[in-house]
């Protein structure tokens, strides 16, 4: 497994112990576009970004906003994990994650909008 995923994920069955929801819940809400997960290349398991979650686990409300917008562009859920994951601008150091926890959801919409599948 990728070591960023490792490191800012937990696996379905972490997420739903911690969220005291059975893992078909997340499952259910993966599919419907409430949750951002990211299923690493022959892993049988879908991984969870902590980055989408508030300080009392609620998932971000722009989040189903960001699922809608990265499938309309043609965007995978692998696709739209890096693309969380990328830099927010050229000299910066924060990830589009971090520009979408501190409320810039307008500029990360934006972003997934106009990225490529």
């Amino acid at each position: 497994m990728d070591a960023r995923i490792a490191r800012d994920s937990l696996s379905a069955s972490w997420l739903a112990e911690r969220l005291a929801v059975e893992p078909r819940r997340l499952e259910a809400m993966r599919r419907d576009g409430e949750l951002i997960a990211v299923r690493p290349e022959g892993s049988q398991e879908h991984y969870y970004p902590v980055w989408q979650f508030d300080e009392d686990w609620r998932p971000s409300p722009v989040v189903p906003r960001l699922v809608r917008a990265a499938r309309d562009a043609g965007l995978a859920d692998n696709r739209l994990y890096e693309l969380l994951n990328a830099r927010a601008g050229l000299g910066s150091g924060r990830r589009l994650a971090d520009v979408m926890r501190e409320g810039g959801d307008e500029h990360v919409l934006a972003a997934v909008r106009s990225a490529r599948p």
